[in-house]
């Protein structure tokens, strides 16, 4: 699915009018709280029906448009499930804002096997085809996109290694150059020159969600695990994997299930940590110092 398939409202108003009948009217819009980036609410409308809206500048409906685009990649390979995009849209004539109208995801709790369920079904994700979303055997995505806050380049390429230094580290670090001293740099530019040494190229490529921590993972009413804000692009599925463990790791039943369905390459671990680089240069550019000893520890690990 690309963005030109998606719904596309001048308001929030025609927007409701489109989707739900010309009477539809908000009879109550309730904050929800967690994101850092985005303002969300749950409205609901006088018919009882409830949405949830992301709304952020109306300069910034780019992060919508991409986000819906990375769940409509998710939702192609029928093997996780995701919230139903219903509309983007920009509101021009009261506040100008930009937002994005979804199905609200209201479950309650874990439903039986549930991190094994959701190994499984993340691996099927992985083991998709995704010919669909650009040439076979590259690496990318027919869009750059979000991570977090930060931009994310999904430049083609036809080596996963390359991909990562190119639009992965690359920009990152150039982004923080600020924070580097001349020893850091030089240690920069040995790992990334002796990338191809540390990294390897994948049995297949993967569509990655590209962000997955916990707090991108919600229970549907269904009692399984849905996707939620991907910064989606075909990559390596040791990078989503890797991703898991950085802000604490999700349960040993998740990785056992997925390691059955998927094996992983030999020397995952001695990998993951400069997937998560990626992550933190980038927290280092959004959130600031504190990430800087983190990121300083991988270099000299790898680099030193």
């Amino acid at each position: 699915m690309t963005n030109t398939e998606m719904p596309h409202f001048t308001s929030l108003k025609e927007a409701l009018a489109s989707l739900f009948g010309e009477h539809a009217q908000i009879a109550e819009r309730r904050q929800v709280f967690g994101g850092d980036i985005n303002l969300a609410y749950r409205l609901t409308l006088t018919d009882g029906t409830q949405v949830f809206m992301k709304e952020n500048r109306i300069e910034n409906i780019a992060f919508f448009t991409a986000e819906a685009a990375g769940l409509a990649a998710i939702a192609q390979t029928g093997a996780i499930s995701t919230p139903r995009i219903l509309c983007t849209g920009t509101e021009e004539r009261q506040g100008e804002c930009s937002f994005l109208l979804m199905d609200l995801i209201a479950g309650k709790g874990h439903g039986k096997d549930y991190w094994e369920i959701f190994a499984r079904e993340l691996a099927t994700m992985h083991q998709a085809s995704t010919g669909e979303l650009i040439s076979d055997g590259d690496y990318g995505f027919f869009q750059d996109n979000f991570i977090g806050a930060g931009k994310q380049c999904n430049t083609p390429h036809d080596n996963w290694v390359a991909f990562f230094r190119d639009c992965r580290l690359s920009p990152q670090f150039r982004q923080a150059e600020g924070y580097f001293g001349k020893a850091d740099i030089q240690k920069i530019l040995r790992l990334l020159d002796g990338l191809e040494n540390l990294l390897i190229e994948p049995e297949h490529p993967s569509l990655l969600h590209g962000d997955l921590w916990s707090g991108n993972v919600i229970t549907g009413r269904d009692g399984r695990a849905w996707l939620i804000d991907p910064a989606a692009y075909v990559g390596h599925a040791e990078a989503d994997l890797a991703m898991t463990e950085l802000f604490g790791r999700f349960p040993q039943d998740f990785y056992a299930a997925y390691r059955e369905c998927a094996p992983l390459q030999p020397g995952y671990e001695s990998r993951r940590n400069l997937y998560n680089l990626y992550h933190l240069l980038n927290h280092l550019n959004l959130f600031g110092h504190s990430y800087l000893s983190s990121v300083r520890n991988i270099l000299a690990h790898y680099a030193s």
